[in-house]
């Protein structure tokens, strides 16, 4: 560029003549003629040589509107009243006026004729190309096989395509539509740059770009925050792209980076959000956009979104918006198909064959995330909530996770999920038919564990994102802990107390007085407190002397109650902890619904002041999740995992993230260990016919002082997988059956739920049951026959109803061991004490064993 050419655009400047600023684009507006130079190289194979076209007549250049004149600064009427500081004043302003103008103009020689000054050197050497640019993409949330899509996140939608695979017709229409001098061009408009660059330094209006190199660059410089004289950054960008990349390659960062509206960023997202297509060109012809369709979509680009500050007056280009907008759209459209003939990629006569189409897919925006209103929608909200605890992710923007393109492979197996689903949601022809057609209010929620691992096979709460989680709780991208999961357990609690019985030297065959009902003054427990004495809800044949094994089959409030008020409640709570119970709800003063106490930090006995002996027989609140995990840590031998629900996270071809699993024992041997499984094994509701081995415990928790049940559960293992079921009401109310009967108790409707999962499940994982078996006890201590003796109590705490019928008191038992616990040790393997085999790892199809 010459310096005389400058020198006369300077002159023509100062007199104040600029275009004033366009919409989006310096682009041809329909019906311009297009200005097409003769190319100065050979354009790239496969693309046609664009032939000149008339030059539009001398006056504003095409496509922009008439030139507008900038007024200049008036000086004071001359005359009487004009006084000195006037004439000062005046005399100051357009000398600043004229220094700024300078010094625009320097800035802009400096910068394009590549003098090397310090302006240019800086924006050189400090934005991004397009291999250093981290471009927003939709996060894909993956099953645990890492192959099958679970739901795709993110405001911004975007997949990547390299430029073999987007098809012709969208590389050819966005030329026509955005810059039908891109394959000879040398990527920068520079009467643009010049224009824009005065303007935005001489205090004129903020240009567009006009180049496709360009307006890449421009999108380059805002994602990375770049607003100061932006113009000139986006033409160094595009100087920078030109000496760097091919046009091919320019083309494609282009098409994958440019917004299209309804948050679709590249053009792959673009024809899903629109037509529900795409734009590869490997993909099924059918599946893939038209020619008409690319032109719909390139048409966007233009304006992606309404103007917040007048949506109706300038809506954009989807014609789903209004009528303004769908005219603006054809309008385009119409402008487009002009210019795939001047550019001869149509034929006048193929040109005049295209409709305009009518199938743009009406604006959704909640189409932006797939799979949330799912069931899995829960397991999504799971997933980000743990992520956001680590170290890679903690911190982070909210949507961070949902935008930058990860691919996060989950514990869930899709073979699990959808078996669990297919049980537990009772609204479903699939679910049990004891369970089904029964009333609104019913709710139930299921989740599989897998044992030695804590990985989260299956996991229903509900039916989607958003929606109330009844399995469990989480985080939310606020940081607020979200979902109902929490239910009293009811008798289901009493294998924690069996298991800390075991832990303390008590065996399962030890007597224990177990009549229909009794009073227990060390817990507040009398004929004369509030709540009466303690009551079974039910009886069997050895009372009121029945081992504690006989007890755990007909689950005895009393046996068990004794039991807890001489195992201790901090014991008891400690062992639920250690076993995977890492909350429990507390009634407190002043709080109108129970508090969430952590257990993670804090030992049993940090926190049994807040509990009374009532938790021995499931009064206060537990989650499904955590049930499930302590049922999978008894499967597993006693070795406790973590439940998570993330197996590893991936951007590109880098590693973020992967799951660590350890496991720390909860303190029991072998022995223990096998008598623990032989007693859960003698509980009939857990029996599954079909050759495995498997143990469980069922549990209610009644509505206030009715005969009807509030929760029921059915829990329980196999060596292989462990699950919990619970069923209970959506508002809190009474289990009542839709004919009326409120026999709703865990055996039959959560056990039938329970049952069906459990059976089907270990049918779809195929493994064989004879490598799951667990081990006869020994019995050592056959010589036990009687059940510990008084021990100090802690003091009555808050206490609510109990569960069960009223009968005549008797005695309780003496002796008792003293309890101890050793600190649990880490493992990084877990696997199954000698001398059974080493719990083999569910595999997913088609993936490799995980750790």
């Amino acid at each position: 560029m010459s310096g005389s050419y400058l020198r006369a655009v300077s002159r023509r400047s100062m007199r104040g003549t600029v275009s004033p600023v366009q919409p989006n684009h310096d682009g041809i507006e329909p019906g311009r003629p297009v200005s097409t130079p003769p190319p100065a190289d050979p354009p790239p194979a496969g693309q046609p040589v664009p032939r000149p076209s008339p030059r539009p007549a001398a006056g504003p250049r095409a496509g922009g509107p008439a030139a507008a004149t900038l007024a200049p600064v008036a000086p004071a009427p001359a005359g009487r009243g004009r006084t000195a500081a006037d004439k000062a004043m005046v005399k100051a302003v357009r000398k600043a006026r004229r220094r700024a103008r300078f010094a625009a103009l320097i800035a802009v020689i400096a910068m394009l004729l590549g003098a090397g000054l310090a302006v240019g050197a800086y924006y050189f050497d400090s934005v991004p190309t397009p291999t250093e640019l981290a471009l927003p993409q939709s996060t894909t949330v993956y099953y645990a096989d890492g192959k099958t899509p679970m739901a795709k996140l993110g405001v911004e939608n975007r997949t990547i395509l390299t430029y073999d695979e987007i098809n012709d017709a969208v590389k050819q229409s966005i030329v026509a539509a955005e810059d039908r001098t891109f394959w000879t061009n040398k990527g920068i408009d520079f009467w643009g740059v010049l224009r824009a660059a005065w303007n935005n330094v001489s205090g004129g209006q903020t240009q567009g770009a006009s180049t496709i190199t360009q307006q890449y660059a421009r999108v380059a410089a805002d994602l990375k925050g770049v607003t100061v004289s932006r113009k000139l950054r986006e033409a160094v960008i595009a100087w920078k792209l030109q000496q760097r990349y091919s046009k091919q390659q320019i083309l494609e960062f282009y098409l994958n980076t440019v917004p299209f509206g309804r948050g679709a960023y590249g053009i792959e997202a673009a024809a899903q959000a629109y037509f529900g297509k795409t734009a590869n060109r490997t993909a099924a012809q059918e599946s893939q956009i038209t020619v008409a369709e690319a032109m719909v979509l390139v048409s966007m680009v233009k304006q992606p979104e309404p103007d917040p500050a007048d949506p109706e007056g300038h809506p954009g280009y989807d014609p789903t918006r209004s009528a303004r907008a769908l005219e603006n759209s054809k309008a385009r459209w119409e402008y487009v198909r002009q210019g795939m003939v001047a550019l001869h990629y149509l034929t006048p006569a193929q040109a005049d064959a295209l409709r305009y189409p009518d199938t743009v897919r009406k604006f959704d925006p909640t189409a932006r995330e797939s799979g949330l209103d799912q069931p899995t929608g829960l397991v999504v909200d799971h997933v980000l909530s743990e992520l956001r605890q680590t170290d890679a992710f903690k911190g982070k923007p909210k949507d961070y996770i949902q935008n930058g393109g990860f691919q996060i492979v989950t514990t869930i197996d899709k073979r699990v999920q959808d078996i669990a689903e297919a049980s537990a949601d009772i609204r479903r022809n699939t679910a049990p038919a004891i369970v089904r057609g029964q009333p609104k209010n019913w709710q139930a929620a299921l989740v599989a564990v897998e044992p030695g691992t804590g990985r989260v096979l299956g996991y229903y709460g509900g039916s989607g994102s958003g929606a109330t989680d009844y399995a469990g709780w989480y985080y939310d991208a606020d940081g607020t802990p979200t979902g109902r999961g929490e239910h009293p357990p009811g008798s289901s609690f009493k294998v924690y107390d069996l298991a800390e019985a075991l832990h303390q030297k008590v065996s399962p065959k030890s007597h224990w007085d177990s009549p229909a009902v009794k009073e227990f003054p060390n817990s507040g427990r009398t004929n004369g407190s509030p709540n009466g004495p303690v009551r079974n809800s039910g009886s069997a044949p050895c009372q009121p002397d029945c081992t504690l094994w006989q007890a755990t089959a007909a689950s005895l409030n009393v046996t068990f109650f004794d039991l807890t008020e001489h195992l201790g409640v901090a014991n008891v709570i400690d062992m639920a902890k250690h076993a995977g119970v890492d909350s429990i709800w507390a009634n407190q003063p002043g709080q109108a619904l129970p508090v969430r106490v952590d257990l993670r930090e804090k030992s049993g006995q940090d926190v049994a002041g807040q509990f009374s002996t009532e938790v021995g027989i499931g009064q206060y609140g537990i989650t499904v999740l955590d049930h499930a995990n302590g049922m999978a840590t008894f499967a597993a031998g006693g070795k406790r995992a973590d439940t998570h629900f993330v197996r590893s996270v991936t951007q590109g071809t880098d590693t973020v993230y992967t799951e660590r699993i350890v496991a720390n024992d909860v303190g029991l041997d072998q022995e223990q260990i096998d008598e623990l499984n032989w007693t859960l094994s003698k509980v009939e509701a857990s029996k599954l016919n079909n050759g495995w081995d498997v143990c469980g415990k069922t549990g209610t928790w009644q509505y206030g002082n009715t005969p009807a049940n509030a929760h029921t559960w059915m829990v329980g293992y196999t060596r292989a997988l462990a699950a919990a079921a619970w069923l209970g009401t959506t508002d809190g109310g009474p289990l009542i059956a839709k004919d009326g009967n409120q026999n709703v108790f865990g055996a039959n409707y959560p056990g039938a739920i329970w049952r069906q999962f459990m059976t089907q499940a270990l049918a779809a994982l195929k493994l064989d049951p004879n490598k799951y078996r667990f081990e006869a006890p020994k019995w050592p201590d056959e010589s036990s026959s009687t059940g510990p003796g008084p021990t100090t109590t802690p003091s009555p705490g808050p206490s609510g109803p109990s569960p069960s019928p009223s009968c005549p008191p008797a005695d309780c038992p003496k002796t008792s061991p003293s309890p101890s616990r050793s600190k649990p040790k880490p493992t990084v393997s877990p696997s199954l004490p000698s001398p059974k085999p080493t719990l083999p790892t569910i595999q997913p199809p088609g993936a490799a064993a995980g750790p």
